[in-house]
Protein backbone atom coordinates (compact mmCIF):
# COMPACT_ATOMS: atom_id res chain seq x y z
CA UNK A 1 0.00 0.00 0.00
CA UNK A 2 1.15 3.82 -1.17
CA UNK A 3 2.20 6.10 1.54
CA UNK A 4 -0.51 8.96 2.31
CA UNK A 5 0.68 12.32 2.71
CA UNK A 6 0.19 11.67 6.40
CA UNK A 7 1.89 8.59 6.39
CA UNK A 8 5.02 10.89 4.48
CA UNK A 9 4.72 13.12 7.19
CA UNK A 10 4.65 11.39 10.07
CA UNK A 11 8.03 9.82 8.55
CA UNK A 12 9.33 12.85 8.27
CA UNK A 13 8.99 14.93 11.27
CA UNK A 14 11.60 15.51 13.55
CA UNK A 15 11.81 16.79 17.65
CA UNK A 16 14.27 19.22 16.42
CA UNK A 17 11.42 20.51 13.96
CA UNK A 18 8.80 21.27 16.74
CA UNK A 19 12.00 22.73 18.74
CA UNK A 20 12.37 25.28 16.05
CA UNK A 21 8.79 25.92 15.89
CA UNK A 22 8.57 26.84 19.44
CA UNK A 23 11.54 29.35 19.01
CA UNK A 24 10.30 31.04 15.88
CA UNK A 25 7.11 31.40 17.77
CA UNK A 26 8.75 32.76 21.06
CA UNK A 27 11.10 35.00 19.09
CA UNK A 28 7.61 36.25 16.92
CA UNK A 29 6.43 36.73 20.74
CA UNK A 30 3.27 34.98 19.70
CA UNK A 31 4.28 32.37 22.89
CA UNK A 32 6.48 33.33 26.01
CA UNK A 33 9.41 31.85 27.75
CA UNK A 34 7.37 29.93 30.31
CA UNK A 35 4.61 28.37 27.68
CA UNK A 36 7.48 27.28 25.54
CA UNK A 37 8.90 25.81 28.58
CA UNK A 38 5.10 24.47 29.79
CA UNK A 39 4.47 22.67 26.77
CA UNK A 40 8.35 20.89 26.60
CA UNK A 41 7.99 19.90 29.87
CA UNK A 42 4.73 19.46 31.29
CA UNK A 43 3.35 17.17 28.53
CA UNK A 44 4.68 13.51 28.66
CA UNK A 45 3.19 12.40 25.24
CA UNK A 46 3.08 13.53 22.06
CA UNK A 47 -0.69 13.61 21.58
CA UNK A 48 -0.23 16.12 24.56
CA UNK A 49 2.51 18.19 23.91
CA UNK A 50 0.04 18.51 20.34
CA UNK A 51 -2.79 19.57 22.33
CA UNK A 52 -1.17 21.75 24.55
CA UNK A 53 0.78 23.50 21.67
CA UNK A 54 -2.27 23.93 19.25
CA UNK A 55 -4.75 25.01 22.24
CA UNK A 56 -2.24 27.85 23.80
CA UNK A 57 -1.79 29.02 19.74
CA UNK A 58 -5.58 28.81 18.72
CA UNK A 59 -6.19 31.38 22.36
CA UNK A 60 -3.84 33.50 20.79
CA UNK A 61 -6.11 34.33 18.32
CA UNK A 62 -6.20 34.11 13.83
CA UNK A 63 -2.79 35.91 13.67
CA UNK A 64 -1.09 33.14 15.84
CA UNK A 65 -2.44 30.60 14.36
CA UNK A 66 -0.79 32.65 10.57
CA UNK A 67 2.58 32.63 12.01
CA UNK A 68 2.46 29.28 13.78
CA UNK A 69 1.77 27.62 9.98
CA UNK A 70 4.04 30.09 8.16
CA UNK A 71 6.53 29.24 10.49
CA UNK A 72 6.09 25.83 9.53
CA UNK A 73 6.09 26.18 5.85
CA UNK A 74 9.50 27.49 6.42
CA UNK A 75 11.04 25.37 9.11
CA UNK A 76 9.49 21.61 6.86
CA UNK A 77 8.26 22.95 3.19
CA UNK A 78 7.95 19.17 2.19
CA UNK A 79 5.87 18.49 4.96
CA UNK A 80 3.80 21.10 4.58
CA UNK A 81 3.44 20.67 0.92
CA UNK A 82 2.52 17.01 1.10
CA UNK A 83 -0.57 18.17 3.78
CA UNK A 84 -1.58 20.53 1.55
CA UNK A 85 -0.84 23.69 3.86
CA UNK A 86 -2.08 26.60 2.11
CA UNK A 87 0.84 28.48 0.41
CA UNK A 88 1.72 32.15 0.04
CA UNK A 89 0.69 35.24 2.09
CA UNK A 90 -3.06 34.58 2.52
CA UNK A 91 -3.55 31.49 4.95
CA UNK A 92 -7.05 31.57 6.28
CA UNK A 93 -6.88 30.03 9.58
CA UNK A 94 -11.08 29.57 9.78
CA UNK A 95 -10.55 26.55 7.36
CA UNK A 96 -10.75 23.34 9.42
CA UNK A 97 -8.31 21.77 7.47
CA UNK A 98 -5.46 23.71 8.46
CA UNK A 99 -6.56 23.36 12.22
CA UNK A 100 -7.22 19.78 11.30
CA UNK A 101 -3.87 19.71 9.65
CA UNK A 102 -1.71 21.22 12.12
CA UNK A 103 -3.12 19.29 15.31
CA UNK A 104 -1.95 16.15 13.02
CA UNK A 105 1.62 17.40 12.39
CA UNK A 106 2.17 18.65 15.46
CA UNK A 107 0.85 15.00 17.35
CA UNK A 108 3.80 13.21 15.78
CA UNK A 109 6.76 15.47 17.11
CA UNK A 110 8.66 13.69 19.64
Amino acid sequence: MADTPFTLAKKRVTAENFTQLLEALVTDNVLNELEKERIQETNQTRADKARDFIDTVKKKGEKACRIMISHLRTIDPTVSCQLGLSSGPSVRLGEKKNISVMIFIIAQFA
